[in-house]
């Protein structure tokens, strides 16, 4: 207990807060492309990573997941952000032995525990163990420790940024920076969590089983939320060139079973690992591809699938109809769009898509142009189809590792194409036709009943006076509450930019006690 008050103290720091609100004010007037708000203007590349890398885990790692949006970004901001890494220095002795007895008690299911990390990351670190049962090698995930709570502080305090800039952005797409921040949101705490991870792994396991892929074996009864144990993989990183051309093993057959795994994912089963960096990926001895680290892992609904391959198909065919139909279907446009712009957009992703273009463009190339014709309109790709992208290009540079002129467009599209026809087969649906069925005839009298009543005008909801009066106070004191915030924090931002006396820590009190009174609403 004494650790998280001396944690929240930190987390809420007025300067960290004050740090906090220049981050993700700068991201907003990127994107928006506005010079300035109430006279703050955007921090400077350098000075923007500087921030990231004072404020910590969340935003190192939410500013790696906006490195991958050149449709945000000019080419200045995106160099500098691609810096970033969450490499860090192990746990202290004292926090390791917390989370080690936390999570094992005295230690007694393992007859060997090197203390010393093989890898240590912002989230958590890599420990070779031997399990006492068997004398099987394994490798441990320790959770840091209160991890999980810097980040849901973390988190809440994005969110309230967030409501107040929102009114920033455009009405004309549903994919802006907030689509990311909640995409991040939900993404981070899964990966604070090992017992989420656990399932992450043990799904990925029963979905590909059938893939050429091999992933750790867990042992589910020694796991929790503070540690993941697993079988000890042995190999050697996918880009480590110098190890693998040691080996006896085929590389085009490896691109073959990687590409053909990620297909698997991005287009039939919707299962996805979305951080697929070459750390990420063995291969051993035999030959064998070895898939590691479950922490990031999202679903991609078959609409997202099916549409984001109709968006491509109409691109390439210079169907402007049914480019904007599957456009709309992502998402990146709302149906009130400006029409001269809509047709602007569709032109340059025409001229993307050209053959011509096409015959000369790398995956990587075909991704930055497709966002950078994003970058001056009020139109954004969805977060599932960034993760379908940065894969593509991520494999693409794996296979010009080891294969002379490998080629994303001339390799890889191929075997998509080759696929698609299992993306777009039609789901089974005769058991919810057998389960609509046997609930139609009550399902047709209450649509009867309610069209009778909007008929003769009889359709109302009603509330009685008691929760008509609690709802009117409830929503009359929410936003006197939410107006004395802004004040508050308006009031800050201009004592800040004002010469007076003391000026910064007055107004970073201001903003702090704005912030904090919004904080209690949620």
């Amino acid at each position: 207990m004494s650790t998280h008050i001396a944690l929240f103290f930190r987390l809420y720091n007025p300067l960290r807060i004050y740090g906090v609100f220049r981050f993700l004010l700068t991201i907003f007037l990127l994107i928006k492309r506005k010079e300035h708000f109430l006279g703050v203007r955007p921090l400077s590349p350098p000075m923007l990573l500087g921030i990231i890398q004072q404020l910590g885990t969340s935003f190192i790692k939410l500013s790696q997941v906006l490195a991958t949006r050149t449709d945000f970004f000019d080419a200045a901001y995106i160099h500098e952000l691609r810096k970033l890494h969450d490499q860090i220095p192990q746990m202290s002795p004292k926090d390791f032995q917390t989370v080690f007895k936390r999570a094992f008690g005295n230690g007694a299911i393992f007859v060997e525990f090197e203390h010393e990390a093989m890898a240590s990351a912002s989230i958590g670190q890599v420990h070779r163990a031997t399990l006492a049962v068997d004398n099987q090698q394994v490798a441990v995930k320790l959770r840091r420790n209160a991890i999980a709570f810097m980040v849901t502080q973390d988190i809440r305090i994005l969110s309230f940024f967030h409501h107040l800039f929102r009114p920033l952005f455009s009405d004309y797409t549903r994919n802006s920076v907030e689509s990311v921040l909640e995409a991040f949101a939900t993404m981070i705490l899964q990966e604070v969590d090992m017992a989420r991870e656990l399932e992450n792994l043990e799904h990925f396991r029963g979905v590909y089983a059938t893939t050429q892929v091999r992933f750790p074996v867990p042992y589910p009864e020694y796991s929790c939320a503070d540690a993941l144990v697993m079988s000890f993989e042995e190999g050697y990183r996918f880009d480590d060139r110098a190890h693998l051309q040691k080996l006896d093993i085929s590389f085009h057959d490896l691109m073959e079973k990687l590409v053909m795994f990620y297909t698997e994912q991005m287009l039939v089963k919707g299962y996805f690992h979305a951080d697929p960096h070459p750390g990420n990926l063995l291969v051993n001895r035999q030959g064998e591809l070895i898939l590691l680290d479950f922490g990031m892992v999202t679903r991609i609904p078959r609409r997202i699938r099916i549409a984001t391959i109709q968006l491509v198909k109409s691109a390439y065919e210079r169907n402007y109809e049914n480019l904007v139909s599957a456009a709309r279907k992502l998402g990146i446009i709302t149906e009130d769009a400006p029409a001269d712009e809509l047709q602007d957009l569709a032109e340059q992703i025409f001229d993307i898509f050209d053959d011509n273009s096409l015959n000369a463009s790398s995956m990587q190339q075909l991704a930055t142009d497709l966002l950078g014709s994003m970058k001056q309109m009020p139109f954004k790709l969805p977060q599932e189809t960034i993760y379908i992208m940065r894969a593509s290009a991520i494999v693409e540079g794996l296979g010009t590792t080891y294969i002379e002129n490998f080629n994303g467009i001339k390799d890889i599209l191929p075997i998509l194409k080759q696929n698609l026809s299992r993306a777009l087969e039609k789901e089974n649906v005769v058991g919810k036709l057998l389960k609509e069925g046997r609930q139609f005839p009550m399902t047709l009298l209450k649509v009867q009943k309610i069209v009778d009543q909007m008929y003769d005008d009889e359709f109302t909801v009603r509330l009685n006076r008691e929760d008509k009066l609690q709802l009117l106070d409830a929503v009359k004191s929410y936003l006197r509450q939410m107006l004395i915030s802004v004040i508050l924090i308006v009031s800050g931002l201009f004592v800040l930019d004002s010469s007076l006396r003391h000026a910064l820590p007055a107004g970073v009190l201001l903003m702090l006690a704005g912030i904090l009174k919004a904080l209690r609403l949620r």
